[in-house]
């Protein structure tokens, strides 16, 4: 069965709803994500000071861990549950940029 992650890179929707971005993420979101099938588990990261060439564009970045036969499917029943409401999104998350998403499939 292939594993890979799902690495989304996003922020809150401006500074002073930083601390209401996280409760959410780590909260509501996170669990969310790990109730769907395929996905095995999940980390959050926000950018080090250490960064080479500072920040960037996205202060923080949620790695999931996968394991489906079909990789995307995990992604698309993610976007399937956020769309019809099974999944609580909030709007402390900035989407304009919309979070960045991608899947990386494991080397062996």
């Amino acid at each position: 069965m292939p594993k890979g992650i799902l690495f989304v890179q996003s922020n809150p929707a401006s500074p002073d709803r930083e601390d209401e971005y996280n409760a959410w993420y780590s909260g509501v979101h996170i669990p969310e994500v790990c109730d769907v099938p395929g996905v095995t588990g999940a980390s959050r990261y926000k950018v080090s000071d250490a960064s080479p060439g500072g920040p960037g564009d996205n202060a923080y970045s949620a790695v999931y861990e996968l394991e489906a036969d079909d990789l995307s499917a995990v992604l698309g029943e993610i976007a399937s549950r956020a769309m019809d409401g099974r999944m609580h999104m909030s709007d402390a998350m900035a989407m304009d940029p919309p979070p960045s998403m991608v899947i990386y499939e494991i080397m062996d």
